[in-house]
């Protein structure tokens, strides 16, 4: 991709501010190659830390960054945090497009733990590891990390090892409690949304990625990638981010 300089971006009036969600066992950097691409196509950009605590604190923290932005949006999630913008966009005017990016997509009452299992292919789950965390109040949690050894095969595999070799160092773990809490609403039943298979995904099954893509009529493509598509393909997950722009925000 030819570098841009500053003089020859086009400019951001009238294009949608696009909001990027990160999902479990990554941080806001994996998007980095996608935020690179939209910046040059002069796009404003959020991309928000995701806390990873539990969908509902996860998506309230979402719409609070939501709501400090003018104008339409477009929201773009990356696994878990496609269960998380599905519930922050409820009600949210400004939201015009929903980009699920090998994401969950929950219906309520549905937690990612149970979609996951829906259908075979995941071997996340042997390649976890366990780690109690202090709550308020004196109880106590369980974050989820992916072991450093698995973590190129389990979620990047089509990165090269020097790299994951960092992420797996630097990932954001997830309580466990987030990925079994219910879903209590979908604003994907009412917002357009697009949706990218990635078809060498270990973490969400493709098939359960079809499933849920094809639930809520969304606009979708499939990509020949592992979970971590942000990082393997941006230039893929960056087009399906701009079409959803040209379609929904004139």
């Amino acid at each position: 991709m030819t570098r841009r300089t500053p003089a020859m971006n086009p400019t951001s009036q009238n294009k949608p501010t696009i909001m990027l969600v990160h999902g479990a066992f990554a941080d806001a950097s994996s998007w980095n190659g996608v935020v690179e691409r939209l910046q040059w196509d002069g796009y404003p950009v959020v991309a928000p830390a995701n806390p990873l605590r539990g969908l509902a604190s996860d998506a309230a923290y979402v719409r609070s960054v939501l709501d400090s932005v003018n104008g339409p949006v477009v929201l773009a999630g990356h696994s878990y945090g496609g269960a998380v913008i599905s519930q922050a966009a409820v009600g949210n005017p400004n939201v015009k497009a929903l980009v699920y990016i090998a994401a969950f997509i929950p219906e309520a009452g549905e937690s990612a733990l149970e979609l996951s299992n829906k259908f075979p292919g995941s071997t996340l789950g042997p390649t976890l590891n366990s780690v109690p965390f202090p709550l308020p109040g004196g109880d106590t949690g369980t974050d989820l990390y992916i072991k450093a050894d698995a973590f190129h095969g389990q979620f990047a595999a089509d990165v090269p090892e020097s790299i994951t070799d960092l992420m797996a160092a630097t990932q954001r773990p997830v309580a466990a409690s987030a990925l079994e809490e219910k879903a209590t609403e979908a604003a994907w039943k009412t917002i357009p949304s697009w949706s990218l298979i990635a078809t060498q995904d270990y973490n969400i099954p493709p098939a359960a990625q079809h499933f849920m893509a094809d639930r809520a009529h969304a606009h979708t493509v499939e990509v020949n990638a592992s979970h971590a598509v942000s990082v393997s393909q941006p230039g893929a997950v960056t087009r399906l981010i701009e079409q959803a722009a040209h379609t929904t925000v004139r």
